[in-house]
């Protein structure tokens, strides 16, 4: 592994070239004369500075000062990422016309889209912003179940995932989410991980609202990998101080309507990167359910944990981790990683659904992938209903 100085030199470099790339290739070609174009470039060169800055704040003590630079880098970081995006689309679509129009025609072109690039960047991180920072919506899903019990049928289950409690998202942001789910009255809470970004120290005032959360059932939590860079077991101890019940390769059985059913979470997919001790593990979680009880419900923070869910036997797993993508066009890509971005889909006889997240991560922003607040509907298959 490379030291973490020569990584962050390879990024600085890279940040670096690439608010170079957008100077060199945007200014020149806009209608702002000297001033305007050195104006642009101070621009550039602040955004360049703060968005390193809103990634360490971690280590500055003053909170308030932590929390607004926080703020000025993850909102920079949002408008540079589709800036640099539209800069390379533009540069694309210039280069095709240069092959397909006359000359003559270039320049008008390259000075229009050049006063387009930065003002749909600012559009887009606008919206993101209203998007990111209103309350998420709650979406109803039904997961159709082959053989599920009469008593089961309607079965409700209320998840959040990836809130990302930290820099920007604090308490009032939370209460709002809890107040929500609580007025779904599911039978049972999942929360899927990546709850925080920070210590217990830091953000335990932010988090209690957690504690009012209400389930006939209860509520339960899975770690995510995030958890994993805030400290995961003092985070463990202080959500379950708050009353939630931490799954950690492990199982309950709910009994419902005179009926079993089973609730697991496994730690998550990468956590024995961290603790050898912590691997995910389905199979384990599993064990020593009563084989009678069904359906098996799994809580996994990512949906790759999705093959061994399967194999162990689940007839459900519950994930998040991929953000449905958070904004155009990272969302293009979750699949290099995670086999699902977001939704139900179907594994064997697996259902896997995949949240878009009740929060996020970084820049303030959604745009083309909401959050979401999801009310899961167990409901009989139609071919159990006969």
């Amino acid at each position: 592994m490379r030291p973490p100085s020569r990584f962050i030199l390879i990024a600085t470099s890279l940040l670096v070239l690439l608010h170079a790339y957008i100077g060199l290739r945007l200014l020149p070609d806009l209608p702002i004369g000297t001033a305007g174009r050195v104006v642009g470039g101070m621009v550039l060169l602040l955004s360049c500075v703060l968005m390193p800055l809103g990634l360490m704040t971690r280590a500055i003590e003053r909170q308030p000062l932590a929390d607004r630079l926080a703020w000025a880098g993850m909102l920079m970081m949002g408008w540079f990422s589709s800036l640099l995006v539209l800069t390379l689309l533009r540069d694309i679509v210039l280069g095709i016309a240069a092959l397909l129009l006359p000359a003559m025609e270039m320049p008008p072109m390259a000075r229009w889209s050049a006063i387009a690039v930065p003002l749909l960047a600012a559009l887009a991180t606008l919206i993101g912003f209203v998007n990111a920072r209103r309350r998420a919506r709650v979406v109803e899903v039904e997961v159709p179940l082959a053989g599920l019990p009469a008593a089961l049928d309607g079965f409700t289950i209320a998840q959040i995932s990836d809130i990302h409690v930290g820099p920007t998202i604090k308490r009032g942001y939370l209460n709002a989410i809890v107040d929500a789910v609580n007025g779904l009255e599911a039978d049972v809470i999942a929360v899927t991980g990546d709850l925080v970004d920070g210590s217990v120290e830091q953000l335990a005032a932010h988090t209690a609202p957690l504690g009012r959360l209400t389930a006939r059932h209860g509520a339960y939590f899975v770690t995510g990998n995030h958890e994993y860079y805030s400290g995961a077991a003092a985070w463990v101890e202080e959500l379950r101080r708050l009353g939630l019940r931490v799954l950690e390769n492990e199982h309950v059985v709910l009994q419902h309507g005179g009926v079993d059913l089973v609730v697991a979470g496994v730690t998550d997919y990468s956590a024995h990167h961290f603790d050898p001790a912590q691997r995910s593990d389905p199979r384990v979680a599993l064990e020593g359910a009563p084989a009678a009880a069904t359906p098996r419900i799994l809580l996994a923070h990512q949906p790759r944990s999705a093959p061994a869910a399967a194999e162990a036997g689940f007839d459900l797993q519950l994930s998040g981790h991929t953000h449905g993508g958070q904004f155009w066009p990272w969302n293009l890509f979750v699949r290099l990683q995670q086999p699902y971005t977001a939704g139900l889909h179907r594994l064997d006889a697996l259902w896997v659904y995949t949240s878009r997240g009740t929060g996020y991560w970084g820049p303030p922003k959604r745009f083309g992938a909401p959050s979401e607040i999801t009310l899961v509907r167990l409901v009989a298959a139609p071919e159990s209903r006969l």
